[in-house]
């Protein structure tokens, strides 16, 4: 198999990276490839689309830190992401209004489902034997607390990453089986960094990476 793993950054997968360049023999007859996208979903779409244009994997895995919106989803958790959604692509106006709101994109038309960009490969999923959660990407991280209320309010999501739907989408548009990963490094709006447990957090990651 040709597998594909992305990162925004180097620093989120470099333990992997290691692991791989010491262990050639578990390699087998499998090649990988690493596509670093950079943060934000323009330059991840760009990347992703770019790499797999020329060379198109059977399997892609993303991998990276997140925010989490929920208590119960701390710093150090490992989830896999089951749907994404956009949350920053619309207007607020009386509240906050995406596209599908706007009537500017039909909701149910692909990739999307219900206004989702949803993972249809449940076994894949299963695999992971991580909890599946819904995910919401962003290009702004979210700070403001009335902000952050009516994302919750309005989505549902369980954490936020900034590039997690472009890959979701990406996969979908060319037929990619994926799987996304996200360890919690801190608690969405708390933006004290010595709260942050970013250390743990892409130990964690790795860790059910190699798993």
């Amino acid at each position: 198999m040709k597998i594909a793993l992305a990162a925004a950054t180097r620093k989120e997968i470099e333990p992997v990276q290691q692991y791989l360049a010491e262990r050639v023999y578990l390699k087998g007859h499998h090649r990988f490839s690493i596509v670093l996208t950079g943060v934000g979903l323009m330059g991840t779409t760009y990347a992703l689309t770019r790499v797999w244009a020329l060379d198109k994997p059977d399997i892609a895995i993303q991998a990276g830190i997140a925010g989490s919106f929920h208590p119960l989803y701390s710093p150090g958790m490992v989830v896999a992401v089951r749907e994404e959604l956009v949350g920053d692509l619309g207007v607020m106006e009386n509240g906050w209004k995406d596209l599908f709101d706007m009537g500017l994109a039909d909701a149910d038309a692909f990739p999307w489902t219900g206004g989702r960009l949803v993972n249809p490969h449940a076994e894949l999923i299963r695999k992971t034997h991580l909890e599946t959660v819904r995910a919401l990407s962003v290009n702004q991280v979210s700070t403001d607390p009335e902000q952050i209320r009516q994302l919750v309010h309005k989505f549902g999501p369980v954490v936020e990453s900034m590039e997690g739907a472009a890959f979701h989408h990406v996969c979908l548009m060319e037929g990619i089986p994926f799987i996304q990963l996200r360890a919690i490094s801190n608690q969405v709006g708390d933006r004290n960094k010595s709260n942050w447990q970013m250390g743990p957090a892409i130990r964690n990651l790795n860790d059910a990476l190699i798993q």
